[in-house]
């Protein structure tokens, strides 16, 4: 690459554009040349000020900034290098220094003109934001520095707030808590279960289920105060079963279980609240998982629910992350371990990670599972993909794709052939283009029921008002009204006559025979 004869410098308040003059190559990594770029009285006889183009306001400087990061050539710099930089020719060649090989693609690739991102150039523009205050003169001492702390704010808080699609990091958050919520209630209720079975141990047989049990201790309480009367309130606790809430009376009258003080009571009844609280908040986030599956993935949640999928994208990073990896990739998520431990040893790779939990792997037959994982991981990818990029995610895509995963095991068990990809997916296009034109003729339909009937109104006051002043001629006396039997009208018009024939009722002209 040539030496740069002019170099580009980007700074919070806007972009300036500045000439090289007297740079030594070849003792660039001398004390000397370092020195010197350190130096503000040498530094200022090596490059010269040519432009500077301010922004306008904080969210001109954010929108250039957000350009220059992902390389892209905003319209306020394509403007200053035009009209600075003329074109390049033999005897004045045109080479720009830029700090960001990415940006500088893109200004050669727009604009034509050459640019280096060599160590050259990086040491240049280095001297210049060392003494940017000095040599850009709108700048007063400091002012650079709140322009940057400014910018690095709101570049900051826009990157938070850009979300490709949607409240991913809510389901990542959501699903861990679920995940740790299920450890606890279980660990917990095992606790209820063993400190409350030293006073009524029958009622662990009686009552198998975590919530019900936890939620019989609350009422129960001391076993020997336990009478006939409480067994409709028990059978309400046991969902309706009264059968179960009266062999919970007869056993309490038998048990075989110790005595227990008042103050043991009450503190097995405090934790007895506590996983009854945790049991109740697991099923209100659950409920709110399914809600923000179907919002942000509304395909993968139809493919293969939302717990499985909340812990794919949770795996992942993001849903952005899982769209990209390969279905190759979606297939073992979550059996890293087992991966590595086999090629490690060269055996058997795994044949499936986190998708094992869904119900196609475990209705198929041992034999087919490694089949059935690569299919249903190739249909998690596109539904992940269709999520992500698609403007209005809708479930129909995942509808389809599980349609798709079931003719798969049939089959395998049948041999009925399955349908196409590309079919399933162009009927559910076709039927969402169908909803689409329904909607859009509701909509007319609605709006002309209720436009019609003023359009219908204002059009018959205007044909009154017409019939009244027709009704005067040009003296202002009335014109009498001609009877229906006349069948045509003699109208004067610039000295020509024109014959207007008025229908008497007939559908048709009636063709008279010559004479």
């Amino acid at each position: 690459m040539s030496a740069p004869t002019h170099l580009l410098f980007e700074s919070a308040g806007g972009y300036a554009l500045f000439e090289a003059k007297l740079f030594e190559e070849i003792g660039m990594q001398t004390k000397q040349v370092q020195d010197s770029i350190e130096d503000l009285h040498k530094f200022g006889k090596m490059v010269q000020l040519k432009s500077f183009a301010a922004f306008k306001n904080a969210a001109h400087a954010l929108e250039n900034i957000n350009d220059v990061t992902e390389g892209v050539v905003n319209e306020h710099l394509k403007n200053l290098l035009e009209l600075n930089l003329g074109k390049a020719s033999k005897k004045t060649p045109v080479v720009l220094g830029v700090s960001d090989r990415t940006l500088a693609s893109a200004i050669t690739a727009d604009l034509g003109i050459k640019t280096d991102w060599s160590e050259r150039s990086l040491e240049l523009l280095r001297g210049i934001r060392l003494h940017a205050e000095k040599l850009l003169k709108d700048f007063q001492e400091g002012d650079l520095l709140k322009a940057q702390l400014g910018l690095g704010h709101s570049y900051s808080r826009a990157k938070l707030k850009f979300n490709v699609n949607r409240s991913d990091n809510m389901i990542i958050c959501s699903i861990a808590t679920l995940d740790q919520l299920d450890k606890d209630v279980n660990t917990f209720a095992m606790r209820v279960r063993e400190w409350y079975g030293w006073h009524f141990p029958e009622l662990v047989k009686i009552v198998p289920d975590n919530f019900q049990y936890a939620r019989a201790v609350k009422f129960i309480g001391d076993k020997s105060l336990l009478k006939e009367a409480s067994i409709p309130e028990l059978a309400d606790i046991l969902e309706g079963d009264e059968t179960r809430a009266k062999n919970v009376v007869d056993a309490a009258r038998l048990s075989m279980g110790t005595d227990i003080s008042p103050i043991d009571l009450l503190n097995i009844s405090a934790f007895s609240d506590r996983v009854i609280s945790l049991a109740n908040y697991r099923k209100a986030l659950t409920a709110y998982l399914t809600e923000k599956m179907n919002l942000v993935a509304p395909s993968l949640t139809a493919l293969i629910g939302e717990r499985i999928g909340a812990r794919l994208i949770s795996h992942a990073g993001s849903l952005t992350n899982l769209s990209k990896y390969p279905a190759s990739t979606v297939q073992i998520l979550g059996a890293e371990k087992a991966l590595f431990r086999a090629l490690k040893t060269k055996g058997n790779t795994p044949k499936y990670g986190l998708i094992f939990h869904s119900g196609f792997i475990g209705r198929a037959g041992n034999k087919y599972k490694g089949r059935i994982s690569r299919f249903l991981a190739n249909k998690c990818s596109i539904a992940s993909r269709i999520d992500c990029f698609t403007d209005n995610p809708t479930p129909k895509f995942g509808e389809a794709l599980r349609n798709q995963v079931e003719e798969r095991l049939a089959f395998f068990e049948s041999g009925v052939a399955p349908s196409k990809n590309a079919d399933a997916m162009k009927k559910v296009m076709e039927d969402l283009e169908n909803e689409e034109d329904e909607d859009v003729e509701m909509a007319q339909a609605t709006a002309s029921s209720v436009l019609v009937p003023v359009v219908v109104a204002e059009a018959s006051t205007e044909k009154k008002k017409k019939r009244k002043s027709e009704a005067v001629d040009e003296d202002g006396e009335p014109v009498k009204k001609k009877s229906k039997k006349d069948k045509s009208v003699s109208v004067e018009e610039g000295g020509k006559k024109k014959e207007k024939k008025h229908k008497v009722g007939l559908a048709c002209t009636i063709a008279l025979p010559c004479s």
